[in-house]
């Protein structure tokens, strides 16, 4: 195994449960990288448990919304892990802060190869969360891991999609294309002339007076003792800028429509980025003999970032019944 660190203490932006056991696991991907996780089971039970792999959002760490989600998760009878992608947190991988989407899409599926094989785990009732960035590639995931029984997509980002076309597709153009990839293949120059891989910055500090309102909302959950994290890159100095090469030349999503397990999109109505996630709904169900088990939920009122922690708006009840209901439907 690759060597890593990793603390042991509690170190998350949210309060333990009494009512889980948590403890850290480390798993090996198919590019030989060293993912850490913690591991969230109930304090009671009996029998195999289902599982659920979390992970997200992009450039945020497991002590963060992830590992809130796969408390949440714990708390309500499913074994859960919440994961750092390659490159990020506690996990293994050189350069730091870096992504790739092939790279991205097997740290999902390595959770679910690690899950697998766990004594106390049903294999056959497997599921995946992914939130903001990671909800693209929960569902990108999905279309090529047959052994997920439901997919939770939640403020949904498509990366791919933001990298190439810009908020909003407001620069889907040749030209504006041309342009990112002249100054990131630019970066790469200086980035070997000086032996190191620059940052791109993460939620930008301080806040200008007339920042965007979804700007704000990053600020208030990634800069503020509420979700603040010293590992996370979002908090901190954020990606490397040439990490979303592989992203300004990679489109998500191409084979959705073949997914055959359940998928349930969850957007807030006010985010900026509901756009992704009704946009990748209906392109999955269109012409679709699999639509059936497909559901796209709207939260009248909520912002992109309080589906990352705010507990009383993220519909954790429609996400077990939701899951519950596929995972038995598929024995």
């Amino acid at each position: 195994m690759e060597k890593t660190n990793y603390t042991l203490e509690w170190d998350k932006v949210f309060p333990k449960s009494e009512n889980v056991n948590h403890k850290k696991v480390t798993f090996k991907n198919h590019f030989g990288i060293t993912l850490v996780a913690d591991m969230y089971e109930p304090k009671d039970y009996k029998g195999l448990l289902p599982a659920i792999a979390v992970c997200g959002p992009f450039g945020a760490v497991k002590e963060q919304s992830s590992g809130l989600y796969a408390q949440e998760m714990a708390k309500r009878g499913f074994l859960s892990i919440a994961f750092d992608p390659s490159f990020t947190g506690e996990s293994g991988g050189e350069v730091r802060y870096m992504n790739s989407p092939d790279i991205n899409v097997e740290d999902f599926q390595s959770a679910i190869d690690f899950l697998s094989n766990l004594e106390n785990v049903d294999s056959e009732k497997i599921s995946i969360i992914g939130i903001c960035g990671w909800g693209g590639m929960a569902l990108q995931t999905a279309c090529i891991d047959t052994r997920i029984k439901a997919t939770i997509v939640s403020t949904m980002y498509d990366m791919s999609r933001v990298s190439g076309n810009g908020y909003f597709d407001e620069e889907d153009s040749e030209e504006a294309r041309y342009n990112k990839r002249v100054a990131i293949n630019n970066q790469r120059t200086l980035d070997f002339k000086n032996k190191e891989f620059k940052l791109g910055g993460g939620v930008i500090d301080p806040l200008p007076e007339d920042a965007m309102q979804f700007v704000k909302d990053y600020y208030a959950y990634y800069k503020t003792p509420r979700g603040y994290h010293k590992r996370s890159l979002n908090s901190n100095g954020g990606w490397n800028i040439t990490a979303g090469t592989s992203l300004l030349n990679t489109r998500l999503l191409y084979y959705s429509r073949e997914i055959r397990s359940a998928v349930l999109i969850i957007h807030g109505e006010k985010a900026h980025s509901y756009y992704f996630g009704k946009d990748a709904y209906e392109n999955m169900i269109k012409d679709s003999k699999y639509a059936g088990n497909k559901e796209f939920l709207s939260i009248e009122g909520a912002s992109h970032c309080d589906l990352y922690d705010q507990k009383e708006i993220i519909p954790f009840d429609k996400i077990e019944e939701f899951i519950r209901k596929n995972i038995e439907r598929a024995e």
